[in-house]
């Protein structure tokens, strides 16, 4: 399996009964249970269909869509990370508004 890809190692810790069964297939199957394991994982991440979205809202609002709005977004948590803004509360706001 490790062939000309890149591989990152990871320990993981499952339950004996787990492990047990694991082995049983594996051996079903003639191969060993790291192989059998590292097969199955693979298998099932290659599968899953990843959609990375630049919309930041958890409701898929469209207005993100836009890309002169995520761009106002990006420049407003730009500037409050570098101090360049003022956060107002819920009472601010309203005085301000005369509402």
């Amino acid at each position: 399996m490790a062939t000309t890809l890149n591989i990152k190692r990871k320990n993981i810790d499952l339950p004996i009964d787990i492990m047990q069964k694991l082995s049983v297939m594996a051996a079903a199957q003639g191969k060993s249970l790291k192989n059998y394991i590292e097969t199955l994982l693979i298998s099932k991440a290659n599968s899953i269909v990843v959609d990375i979205s630049e919309n930041p809202s958890p409701s898929g609002d469209k207005w993100f869509d836009n890309p002169e709005n995520l761009a106002s977004v990006r420049q407003g948590i730009d500037e409050m990370k570098a101090d360049k803004g003022k956060e107002y509360t819920l009472d601010e706001i309203k005085d301000t508004l005369g509402v």
